[in-house]
């Protein structure tokens, strides 16, 4: 059977010699699991964004477990169950899923149909003095409001967690995502701004939580915790102190393969997120006065992870459409969750929902995104406009 030629790809490699090469490295050192190229692609990582401290692990969604988890051991109001957690109604499965592993309550509020971040007036009027933490989510690259957000919360003892997945690299107001909130999580999955493989990191200014966030990521011990740290006294016998366990801990640990080939992803992250932008200003002239289609408000400076489009016309079929596209060679996905109350997963959630979801509702019905690239996309993008507008009519 003959298979359609991708002419238009969700994402694709951003590794060249370089990476194949540290890899090589790594494997004639012999030793795979967490070790010196993490501690230095840690190191580089923090200084990269202006962050005190950086934790690595296996993955985007294990950062936000690991970034939930540590909140609950902060000596200082610390979270507990039931606690109320506001969370956008769009975002990834592994956001929320946390959040419900720790027992906390959350309350859905409804998207903005531009940004696709958090209706702001929404938000606000979901926040109650139960509120305990929100949950901000920079959808596929684009900055929250976060001059707004923190008047909103002004002097409430309320946590700002933001999960920046599918933001690395984005700024509002000249501070990047991921370093506004108390903790910030980042992906470096395949499609995503960097690749290691498969790999996840936290950053934090708060010592407390960063020794915390050690201690979780391999089996709550105090292996890798320094002699004066936040959480324990150490004794001078490593042999007693090599498993000893402090926290309930997992093992997130990443292996040295995937930071070997990060700290030469980093090096080149500024160059990726210029393509990227330069990719978005083509999507931008080309569908900005596209009548029949809705695409991303840019707050700031975003980092483009993806291009999404919100058919604007109740007659026209997505269905319909996204199989045309496909025919064509495009590849399509929904906008991160929809809206993730229609998912069945939430029967295993405590939640309620503030106000009316009616945007996260429309993109789950009509939306979709293409895939931006390290890569010039110019052709790709012509092509795609070309393809949905004979599609549409």
């Amino acid at each position: 059977m003959k298979t359609t030629e991708m002419k238009y790809k969700l994402a694709q490699s951003s590794w060249d010699s370089e990476e194949i090469e540290v890899l090589k490295q790594v494997i004639n050192e012999g030793n795979f699991t967490m070790g010196k190229n993490v501690k230095e692609f840690e190191e580089s990582f923090a200084d990269y964004f202006g962050s005190k401290h950086a934790v690595m692990v296996n993955s985007g969604s294990s950062a936000n477990l690991l970034g939930v988890a540590s909140l609950f051991f902060k000596k200082s109001n610390p979270l507990t169950p039931g606690d109320e957690v506001i969370v956008p109604a769009v975002s990834w499965s592994t956001s929320y899923s946390p959040l419900q592993q720790y027992g906390l309550k959350l309350k859905f509020v409804d998207i903005d149909i531009h940004t696709l971040n958090y209706n702001i007036d929404e938000l606000e009027k979901a926040i109650t003095e139960k509120t305990k933490l929100i949950l901000i989510v920079n959808l596929l690259g684009n900055p929250n409001e976060f001059s707004r957000i923190k008047q909103i919360v002004k002097e409430r003892d309320i946590i700002l967690f933001e999960d920046n997945c599918e933001s690395m690299g984005a700024k509002y107001k000249n501070e990047y995502t991921g370093t506004i909130g108390e903790i910030g999580t980042f992906s470096m999955f395949y499609s995503h701004h960097i690749c290691t493989m498969e790999g996840g990191m936290i950053l934090t200014d708060n010592l407390e939580l960063y020794h915390i966030l050690v201690s979780l990521r391999a089996h709550g011990w105090t292996r890798e915790l320094p002699k004066v740290n936040s959480l324990c006294v150490k004794e001078d016998d490593t042999f007693n102190e090599s498993f000893k366990f402090i926290l309930p801990g997992y093992n997130l640990r990443p292996l040295e393969m995937s930071a070997a080939v990060g700290k030469v992803q980093l090096k080149k992250l500024e160059k990726f997120i210029e393509t990227r932008r330069k990719n978005a200003e083509i999507f931008k002239d080309l569908f900005s006065s596209f009548e029949e289609v809705i695409i991303q408000k840019e707050v700031e400076t975003s980092s483009w992870f993806g291009f999404s489009i919100v058919l604007n016309n109740k007659l026209i079929n997505r269905g319909s459409v996204l199989k045309k596209l496909s025919n064509k060679g495009i590849e399509t996905r929904p906008i991160v969750s929809g809206n993730i109350l229609n998912n069945p997963m939430l029967k295993y959630f405590n939640y309620e929902i503030s106000g009316e979801i009616i945007n996260a509702e429309k993109i789950s019905k009509n939306g979709f995104f293409v895939g931006n690239s390290h890569l010039d996309l110019e052709q790709e993008l012509n092509f795609f406009k070309t393809t949905l507008y004979e599609s549409l009519y």
